[in-house]
């Protein structure tokens, strides 16, 4: 997932078409003695509509569109003939994708499943012909009414990725190595920190042909909930995952002590978080031994599920699958 290429957050101006408007028209047949009006309605305005689609992974392709407009609807014409409602216009986003007011921060819309359509800003009512206005005392009425005006708003757009399980943990944790291990996703690697600057998702092959999504977040530091570093720009991939597994390197000096400063930092951004499932990956765990081992295990809290677990050995990494897997169907 080429760095240059994730576009994760766009504002764009969104105007839905206006309705056109009714008309003011009579019978005009030779044989027809005093036609009445048969002024037809004004066309419906184009909605802007959000769509998810599953093949898109980026809103990239919105990054230069900075204007969306709908169509206008077409007037009403004589012999009740309806004006031409005007064409929607249908903004494609990844599934994930969260539409908020620009200035209010309010969510008017939200995607999540393939296919799913919402509409953004509703296209102005087509305004009423002559037709309808006709009375018992009013037999000629030289009135209709205009269309309704279109509706233009400044939308952020925000992509929160959708996976199974969420990596959480400090720059150069590991958390990009695991999932170049268990999956055949290639994120850049290298041993310095916040290597990984955009989020990137892996399909992890289980037993019987299962599968589950991992994503792996961008390095979080303390107080990434402040803004600090790249964490409270990316911390929104991790409310829909639905395990958050935290990986802490073995040869950490105190394990303990950042798991429950990872906590703090989500816990700052959103106490939901912590409502869901945690599972603990101690990484690297080829660089330490036994004795080492157990001297980490008393600093760890004894609620929170771990592995031992080594990219270059694969130690742990079958035990880790397992467990993400009862986990996710607990």
């Amino acid at each position: 997932m080429a760095s240059s290429n994730f576009i994760d957050y766009v504002k764009i101006n969104c105007r839905s078409g206006a309705g056109g408007a009714g008309s003011v028209h009579f019978r005009r047949e030779k044989f027809v003695d005093k036609g009445g009006p048969d002024g037809g309605d004004g066309g419906r305005g184009g909605h802007v509509i959000l769509k998810a689609n599953p093949q898109l992974w980026t809103l990239l392709h919105l990054k230069y569109q900075k204007h969306i407009k709908a169509e206008n609807g077409q007037a009403g014409s004589g012999a009740r003939c309806n004006g031409k409602q005007g064409n929607d216009v249908i903004i494609e986003v990844p599934l994930g994708t969260v539409a908020k007011h620009s200035e209010t921060g309010e969510i008017l819309a939200e995607v999540t499943e393939a296919g799913q359509e919402v509409i953004l800003l509703k296209g102005g009512r087509g305004g009423l012909g002559n037709h309808h206005f006709k009375s018992s005392t009013n037999q000629t009425p030289l009135h209709a009414q205009p269309g309704e005006g279109g509706l233009e708003e400044w939308v952020v757009l925000e992509l929160k990725l959708l996976a199974d399980v969420g990596l959480v943990g400090f720059p150069n944790a590991g958390k990009s190595t695991l999932l170049s291990t268990v999956s055949a996703a290639r994120p850049e690697i290298a041993d310095y920190p916040f290597t990984t600057l955009v989020p990137n998702l892996g399909v992890v092959s289980y037993r019987d042909f299962k599968s589950f999504v991992m994503a792996d977040i961008p390095g979080i530091i303390e107080g990434a909930s402040q803004g600090k570093g790249l964490g409270l720009r990316f911390l929104r991939h991790i409310e829909r995952n639905s395990i958050l597994l935290f990986l802490i390197p073995a040869t950490s000096e105190d394990v303990g002590k950042e798991y429950r400063t990872l906590l703090h930092e989500l816990e700052v951004y959103d106490a939901t978080l912590l409502d869901k499932a945690h599972l603990l990956a101690i990484s690297k765990g080829d660089l330490v031994d036994e004795e080492t081992k157990k001297e980490v295990l008393k600093k760890i809290p004894s609620e929170v599920p771990y592995v031992f677990t080594s990219s270059v050995t694969q130690e742990g990494i079958n035990e880790l699958k397992d467990l993400i897997w009862k986990t996710l169907n607990s």
